[in-house]
């Protein structure tokens, strides 16, 4: 079997693709329609997000029989039509679904305990106690949207603490020893936090929205570590200054481009995200919460995984 890799990851993936008798190129710097002109002579294709794989592109794979995807996601590939063409996707959401549920409670912690804050006012010299107050996690309720790898990570990490988890899935019967499964309606009148672990779809785009916010019965606390487009960022900004959302933490934001690599594709800075920027209460990372030293092995060894499951 022969496989064109696009993108970098560990080393094992690979050395152990090799030792199945598979041929590894690999092309990190062609351009996408140098790629698609050879693409034809591949019967597998590992990516990350360095380009979108559409209906033009899988056309000219006229041998493909997988592509692999070393992340969860699989939003920047023309899913239908490869499935209508008989190319297998496989994703690796086991890989690093350990690492996003970490940095959720990590965030969550820091908020909750003015961390970030309360070690820049430190280094500049003051010492604010009374403003650096804290809050307990103890007593709250979680509510999750979205209860895959993600969530379910999340949710088993706060096992420890005298927690309520709810969780709002679109699939039936997802409830668990960690978390239960409840309506939108009864997870947006009692939780103290909102946590997004959903996939990008066309339902979920812009889903929290003021709207979205508005429903809520009490302020609480936002995490979005699933996909930038989920949060309106401008709506975000309203309701941090009305206070229904008393914080944010954000691993994704709706300006990314599509490969997660760059922020920006001009230098102009939105308003709403100046704001974010800026402000004491929202915590931001740069799309890093599966983005550990372990995770990058167990993406690249569940890829692995899944490929020999399937063809050897």
């Amino acid at each position: 079997m022969k496989i064109l890799h696009l993108d970098s990851n560990h080393p094992a993936l690979i050395e152990q693709l090799n030792f199945l008798g598979c041929t590894n190129d690999e092309d990190y710097t062609s351009s996408k329609a140098e790629v698609e002109a050879k693409i034809h002579l591949y019967d597998g294709l590992i990516i990350r997000s360095r380009f979108s794989i559409n209906a033009s592109f899988l056309e000219k794979a006229k041998n493909l029989k997988f592509i692999g995807r070393v992340g969860a996601g699989l939003e920047n590939i023309d899913c239908s039509y490869a499935e209508n063409n008989g190319i297998t996707l496989i994703a690796a959401p086991e890989g690093n679904r350990n690492a996003v549920g970490e940095h959720c409670l990590g965030m969550l912690l820091s908020l909750f305990n003015k961390l970030n804050k309360a070690n820049s006012e430190v280094k500049k010299g003051l010492w604010l106690r009374e403003e650096n107050r804290g809050v307990e996690l103890d007593g709250k309720t979680i509510g999750l949207i979205g209860y895959g790898n993600m969530g379910k990570s999340f949710a088993k990490k706060l096992r420890g603490f005298d927690v309520e988890v709810l969780c709002y899935d679109l699939k039936p019967n997802v409830s668990d020893g960690n978390c239960k499964q409840v309506s939108l309606r009864e997870l947006q009148q009692k939780a103290d936090v909102l946590s997004l672990h959903t996939p990008q779809t066309e339902l979920t785009k812009n889903m929290v929205n003021i709207n979205f916010i508005d429903r809520f019965n009490k302020s609480f606390w936002l995490l979005n570590t699933a996909r930038g487009n989920a949060v309106v960022a401008k709506d975000l900004v309203i309701a941090l200054k009305s206070g229904k959302i008393l914080g944010a933490g954000l691993d994704v934001l709706e300006y990314e481009k599509a490969s997660f690599e760059n922020l920006f594709t001009n230098n102009k800075i939105p308003k709403a995200f100046q704001y974010l920027i800026n402000s004491k209460n929202v915590l931001l990372s740069p799309h890093v919460a599966g983005w550990t030293v372990e995770s990058k092995e167990k993406l690249a060894q569940t890829i692995v995984d899944k490929i020999k499951s399937n063809y050897y």
